[in-house]
């Protein structure tokens, strides 16, 4: 075995995003014309692992509706950070308060089925193999 070989993988170029407080990238996915705000925190494109992750810090208020059938390919990951509320999946009903997560397959119908409390915050992590973006 060659002796560079044990030095090939620190030769590759990998990516990293910083992203400060406050200065995430407000953008629009299906759910903004419920009122919903995303708040992209972060994004890396063609990668070597073969997944997209998509970060976002999601924002409910007053102004919000529900939206309890969001679907698209992938997993999803959230995490409550402020606020409550009865977000479904599929058929079930997950009441969820700040420091509660919900990791599904989310291509079953999903989202917030009733807003209890607001302002609501919390964080969606979005995952899907590379060949599904775009």
């Amino acid at each position: 075995v060659p002796v560079t070989a044990f030095f090939r993988r620190f030769e590759e170029e990998h990516s990293a995003v910083f992203v400060k407080a406050g200065e995430g990238l407000d953008v629009e996915r299906r759910g903004t014309r419920a009122g919903h705000q995303y708040n992209l925190l972060g994004h890396i494109g063609s990668n070597t692992s073969g997944v997209v992750v998509e970060p976002y810090l999601i924002t409910l208020t007053e102004d919000s509706d529900v939206f309890p059938t969001f679907q698209h390919a992938g997993m999803e990951f959230l995490y409550m950070l402020e606020g409550e509320v009865v977000y479904r999946h599929g058929s079930n009903l997950y009441p969820m308060k700040p420091g509660d997560s919900l990791f599904f397959d989310a291509d079953a119908p999903h989202g917030p089925e009733q807003l209890t409390r607001l302002p609501m915050r919390y964080l969606s992590i979005i995952c899907y193999p590379q060949s599904s973006a775009g």
